[in-house]
């Protein structure tokens, strides 16, 4: 049986539970005498193996199969008896005898939930961010998009930066050769970066046919570890020079962006729609990252570190497939769980505190809300009606949307609680644009 419930911290329980092995014996000849209906030795017939030679080959693993069970429904019960909300999964510890064989104890520790008192959201405030889509951004928005749609030709001057050169290039060092040291006909946009600062600025002044000889520091910190940090001399052949030509902002460039008769100020018009619609989105960003902050700090409440681990090995094995996924090998990277402990932390506590909300003032998603979050995501795909099934084929591609869904109640509910305070800022402000 269970006996008292020890405090070892904020959230940490334990408590001992002793099983009688004699009471467990009925259990344990039930379980033996099924096995012995089932089990093959060679020189037997199946079923017909001596109940004692089964008992000495399955004894000991039937017993402590038999005593495993006891041991987690005696658990069960306790944490129901004492309504403990039960966070993970508990850690069992055998425990010394005490003269008695007959008698098993094992520790029980584990972690509870937290009690949640919701904080009060009265006199606060967050600032809502208000922008508007000048002339001017629509400028830069055709300027990036003719960016975009450059195109290249031959050019007989010295290269400068923003010019495409095709060139061959050899590195050393100290006349040794290194791996990845050395290609052909390598194309790059000069001050784009795809190299290092030094490499690209060394090829500025160069014409097309000619050679050069120059050396470049790699950091400290490189990727590469073999050239880290060392000196490497380059060899570089110029083979093309290239400069930019940026197309036209005129009826063919709208055109091509989707206005039939090629009307210059449709286009603009069009964009400054998807310019409001991208404010939008990123004003109800911005409130919702203020408004779960704020949520955090109006409540004080402690994580179960097993869901914080869990939740770091999650974000851990998340961060190294999007790393391979984009062609880096991990297991040159010292990435650990803990660099993801902070974030953990509060995504388990946020969530801990979302949940209390949602069953306190009833802000649980309809099935509408959620059907109208997937369709609009399905709107910026070609085909909208089948990636609408393809959400509704998974659950957990489901849950996804369901969780968008509470968040925007929680979101919605928290605005009617606190007051707003608008702010006038810029496109590129908002934007997170310097």
């Amino acid at each position: 049986m269970g006996s008292n419930v020890e405090n070892l911290g904020a959230l940490e329980r334990r408590f001992d539970i002793t099983i009688s092995l004699e009471k467990l014996q009925d259990e344990i000849d039930k379980r033996l005498n099924r096995l012995a209906k089932t089990v093959k030795l060679h020189g037997f017939r199946p079923g017909k193996v001596p109940l004692k030679i089964v008992t000495q080959m399955y004894g000991a693993q039937v017993q402590q199969d038999v005593l495993n069970d006891a041991v987690h429904k005696e658990f069960k019960d306790t944490v129901q008896q004492q309504n403990l909300q039960v966070a993970g999964y508990p850690r069992f510890e055998a425990k010394p005898a005490d003269n008695n064989d007959s008698l098993y104890t094992v520790s029980a520790t584990f972690e509870v939930y937290p009690e949640i008192v919701l904080g009060d959201l009265n006199n606060q405030s967050i600032e809502r961010p208000n922008a508007q889509a000048s002339e001017a951004d629509i400028d830069k928005t055709l300027d990036m998009i003719c960016k975009q749609r450059v195109a290249y030709k031959p050019v007989d001057r010295a290269a400068q930066k923003g010019d495409r050169v095709k060139i061959d290039y050899h590195g050393t060092i100290y006349g040794n050769d290194f791996t990845g040291g050395k290609a052909e006909d390598v194309y790059l946009i000069l001050g784009d970066g795809k190299f290092l600062k030094d490499f690209e600025a060394s090829l500025i002044g160069m014409q097309a046919g000619s050679s050069k000889s120059f050396d470049v520091v790699f950091p400290e910190d490189y990727h590469g570890k073999d050239i880290a940090g060392k000196t490497v001399t380059f060899e570089a052949k110029l083979n093309q020079l290239e400069e930019p030509v940026l197309p036209k902002i005129d009826t063919e460039l709208a055109k091509s962006l989707g206005i039939p008769d090629g009307d210059l100020k449709k286009l603009r018009e069009g964009i400054q729609q998807d310019l409001e619609r991208e404010i939008s989105k990123r004003v109800r960003s911005k409130l919702k990252e203020q408004v779960m902050q704020l949520l955090l700090n109006t409540t004080q409440i402690d994580a179960p570190s097993i869901l914080v681990n869990q939740e770091k090995e999650r974000l851990l094995q998340n961060a190294k497939s999007d790393l391979e996924a984009r062609g880096i090998k991990t297991k040159e990277i010292s990435l650990t769980a803990d660099h993801f402990k902070e974030k953990a932390e509060y995504r388990i506590k946020l969530g801990l505190i979302l949940a209390e909300l949602v069953k306190v003032h009833a802000l649980k998603a309809t099935p509408e809300q959620v059907r109208a979050i997937i369709e609009d995501a399905a709107q910026s795909y070609e085909n909208p009606e089948q990636v609408v099934k393809w959400h509704y084929a998974s659950s957990e591609r489901l849950q996804e949307a369901e969780s968008l869904a509470l968040e925007e109640n929680v979101v919605n509910w928290v605005l009617g609680k606190i007051k707003l305070i608008d702010k006038t800022v810029t496109f590129d402000e908002l934007m997170g644009i310097s």
